[in-house]
């Protein structure tokens, strides 16, 4: 018998590092680049600018975390986002396990 084992980590090869998608990667870039640029335009030996200055780094890093049975917070917020959105339909078949269709047979 030619039974085949995927293993668990076989979509890891497909990812940056193992861990990253191109969009995640553009998402963590972005969020250097403008806190690079507001720690240089802002005056961070005040506590409060440093803060503003780290918050899109911040708000990056947390989007793109791995996150278990999902593949990062991004994922989980877009499936939240879709779930609400979209219009739910739950079709009730009644008690018996297979429609009418399928007793043709």
């Amino acid at each position: 018998m030619n039974n085949y084992l995927i293993p668990a980590n076989s979509k890891k090869s497909m990812l940056i590092f193992g861990v990253f998608t191109q969009t995640d990667l553009i998402i963590a870039g972005v969020g250097l680049l403008l806190t690079i640029i507001l720690a240089l335009v802002l005056d961070i030996s005040n506590i409060v600018m440093a803060i503003i200055a780290l918050v899109p780094l911040g708000i990056a890093a947390l989007l793109v975390m791995p996150v278990p049975n999902y593949h990062n917070v991004r994922v989980i917020l877009g499936e939240i986002w879709e779930f609400y959105t979209t219009r739910q339909s739950f079709v009730w078949k009644g008690w018996c396990f297979l429609d009418g269709e399928d007793n043709k047979k």
